[in-house]
């Protein structure tokens, strides 16, 4: 499987980078940036610390698509909405771990996939998707006697709160619960908010220091607690689920597709 990286130097892309060189089957074409970043004309082994592979990084996506069967990509939502337009001209499949993406993202993701495959997921990691599973399975048990919180910690360099993981869970939740997240989300407190409303799903987003991820949600009723949660020490989770993922991807037919499409869930 002939596969490329989108967003090669970034933290996500540099992992993403390792765990192909490491991975059996694959064939690593390319991997791209931004025109004019620092990392263009450098050499895609000597990126990640190892051998150099004598492929260097370019900003030219059209190529690498042109030479990939699958590129992965975490990014910008603006960045991923029109390489996911691209990689459907060239027919090649996509995998997505960009978050923060609005509802005309995903519609712009849901056309392009008419065309090609395309894997879009918050969160690439097993433990992570099924404590999704978990969250709706949960929320579907208790009824709004219980409050449901989430709470999220992220390195100091994460650009957008809450997490998307934070959000496909409250969205595990809501549908638990036959209701809509956009209903019943509340993103922030601050000063007299008054009493908690029933129903709701709230959010607090942590950041600080080099902290990969950790997510909980917590279902309070009156005398009990219930927490569900995923603590991740390493970006290696998530390369491995992406990388999966575009093996996965390189053989569907056109569609929009989640993890649990990757992983049989």
């Amino acid at each position: 499987m002939r596969i490329g990286v989108i967003g090669c130097a970034g933290r996500m892309g540099r992992a993403n980078l390792a765990q192909l060189l490491g991975t059996g089957g694959v064939e690593l074409v390319g991997g791209t940036e931004r025109p004019g970043h620092a990392a263009i004309g450098a050499d895609l082994g000597a990126l990640v610390g190892l051998e150099p592979t004598g492929i260097t990084c370019t900003h030219d996506n059209a190529a690498l698509m042109t030479a990939a069967h699958v590129v992965i990509e975490f990014s910008v939502p603006e960045a991923s909405v029109a390489n996911a337009r691209l990689a459907a001209e060239h027919g090649c499949a996509h995998v997505i771990g960009t978050t923060g993406l609005e509802p005309a993202d995903r519609e712009a993701l849901a056309e392009a996939a008419s065309r090609t495959a395309i894997v879009w997921a918050p969160n690439m990691s097993l433990g992570v998707n099924l404590l999704l599973g978990l969250a709706e399975k949960v929320a579907a048990s208790l009824d709004e006697a219980f409050d449901i919180e989430i709470v999220e910690m992220h390195h100091r360099h994460k650009i957008d709160a809450p997490s998307g993981t934070a959000l496909a869970i409250g969205e595990a939740a809501a549908r638990g619960r036959g209701k809509s997240l956009d209903a019943l989300a509340v993103r922030g407190r601050n000063g007299l908010t008054g009493a908690r409303l029933p129903g709701t799903i709230g959010f607090a987003a942590l950041r600080g220091g080099d902290v990969v991820g950790d997510h909980t949600i917590t279902f309070a009723g009156e005398g009990e607690r219930l927490e569900l949660g995923h603590k991740a020490s390493s970006r290696t989770i998530y390369s491995a689920g992406a990388v999966r993922a575009a093996l996965w991807a390189g053989r569907q037919k056109p569609g929009l597709y989640g993890m649990k499409d990757v992983l049989g869930l």
